[in-house]
């Protein structure tokens, strides 16, 4: 039994055209053998991952969800571009091999990066695989430390200069994710009218120390070598970055994490294993954070709260579409429920206050 991600059967209606693909790749990357075989990594809910596998090679395709129209929202060609710059300086990133706007190949852009072939951590351990309460802590501990190592890179000297706008951050993110609730806002979700308030109030000024964002940094969005010490090779899923306040990158990191003491209802969104024994805890982690960059932690309430806020704002999105039907994927189904676990976390934060 293997322990390390693997595709599935491509999902109806998001199959490609292997013909085209292979004849694609053969032109711009020499010495494939085919023929090519296309499989879907079948986790996520935004762009789509495929595995190509030649003879003498396996490859990813990225690409945005079919009947995509807002461009902005799934740039290929951006998140090309990031992997491209940062490959040499973070080589935890896939590197990135070709990219194309020609649509008449599979009908959108899309971009082609190598496998990192390794253990993906989701909400449970995989059979056949365990962690003590020392590995464990050692693991997470190095998840923070590779968070701590990207913030580190100075994305002028790397050509990412003009990658973001990190005057004004934290408020664009704030007034951004605020309004987007609101517009995804369905009868039977909360208002989270107070959170907001609370969250506009209470804003930091812009950080003097602006940093490269992942802004979707968590365990399923790393590749982790599959035999102890569980060395981590790889961070996925780049087309949220931007530059900005890392503090904000951080408290979004930590939204996911649920911790073993939480409440159950928090347990029952928890989609990475860190429950286990040994694992640590959130302040722990703010600690660790601070010890390692110096940064201010002081008031990281308000970036907690606001990763919360926006976690439920993204779940919130998705039960949108299926809520008006524009979507019958079941698994949008029981988002609601966790939009209003998230409102009663982030009401017991503010509450706090």
């Amino acid at each position: 039994m293997t322990i390390t991600d693997q595709p599935t059967e491509i999902r109806q209606g998001e199959e490609l055209d292997p013909d085209r693909v292979e004849a694609f790749l053969q032109a711009e990357l020499p010495g494939l053998e085919g023929p090519l075989s296309v499989r879907q990594f079948p986790r996520g809910f935004s762009n789509l991952t495929y595995l190509l596998s030649f003879k003498n090679r396996d490859l990813v395709l990225r690409r945005p969800p079919f009947g995509t129209k807002a461009k902005t929202a799934h740039d290929m060609g951006r998140e090309y571009r990031i992997l491209k710059a940062l490959r040499p300086v973070f080589p935890y990133c896939p590197e990135p091999l070709v990219y194309t706007e020609d649509e008449s190949v599979i009908g959108s852009p899309f971009y082609v990066m190598s496998r990192i072939e390794g253990l993906i951590l989701r909400r449970d351990l995989p059979p056949g695989l365990e962690l003590s309460p020392e590995q464990a802590r050692d693991l997470f501990g190095k998840f923070l430390d590779v968070l701590v190592e990207l913030h580190s890179l100075d994305y002028r000297k790397i050509g990412l200069d003009n990658f973001g706008k990190p005057e004004g951050f934290v408020r664009r993110q704030v007034e951004g994710w605020s309004k987007r609730y609101r517009a995804a806002r369905t009868p039977d979700a909360p208002d989270f009218e107070e959170i907001m308030g609370w969250l506009a109030e209470r804003m930091p000024a812009d950080t003097d120390r602006p940093t490269l964002v992942h802004n979707d940094y968590r365990l399923d969005n790393l590749v982790i070598e599959p035999v102890a010490p569980f060395r981590i090779i790889g961070v996925l899923d780049w087309e949220m970055a931007t530059i900005g306040d890392p503090l904000m990158d951080l408290g979004n990191t930590l939204a996911y994490w649920v911790q073993k003491d939480d409440p159950l209802e928090a347990h029952l969104l928890r989609n990475m294993p860190t429950h286990l024994d040994g694992a640590p805890t959130r302040e722990e982690l703010i600690h660790r954070y601070g010890e390692k960059t110096g940064r201010d932690t002081s008031r990281f309430d308000f970036y907690y709260c606001f990763g919360v806020f926006r976690l439920a704002v993204i779940a919130q999105q998705i039960y949108y579409r299926y809520y008006h039907g524009q979507t019958k994927d079941e698994r949008f189904a029981a988002l609601i429920h966790g939009v209003r676990v998230l409102e009663k976390t982030a009401q017991g934060i503010v509450g706090k206050k």
